[in-house]
């Protein structure tokens, strides 16, 4: 499976070790720091949803499984809600794909709800 692949489709538990630098010698990079990062996020209980939204807070979109709750699971319709306002809040967006993640972009980013192929 992908790295890609594992990203998007959830695929249980994961940590920094499975997600590698990849070298890119030769390659120009004229670029500073990076204006967003990309986040990735565990929603375990409401206590995760503190550190998700700092760093979109921050400006950076976050990724975050949701694997362990069920859509319907009350407390994940009351996380749910408050990262729906925190996206509301900075003029970003949230999208959820399927029943395991939860996309969460901050200002100027939009999610788009079409699939590239």
């Amino acid at each position: 499976m992908g790295i890609m692949s594992k990203i998007i489709s959830g695929g249980g538990q994961h940590s920094t070790d499975e997600y590698l630098d990849l070298d890119i010698e030769g390659v120009e990079s004229a670029r500073g720091e990076a204006g967003m990062s990309v986040k990735i996020a565990t929603i375990g209980g409401q206590q995760d949803v503190i550190a998700i939204k700092d760093a979109v807070y921050d400006g950076d979109l976050v990724i975050a499984d949701i694997t362990r709750h069920t859509t319907s699971d009350s407390t994940m319709e009351h996380i749910i809600d408050d990262l729906r306002q925190v996206a509301q809040e900075v003029d970003g967006d949230i999208a959820q794909k399927g029943d395991d993640q939860i996309i969460i972009a901050p200002t100027g980013v939009g999610v788009s709800r079409e699939k590239l192929n």
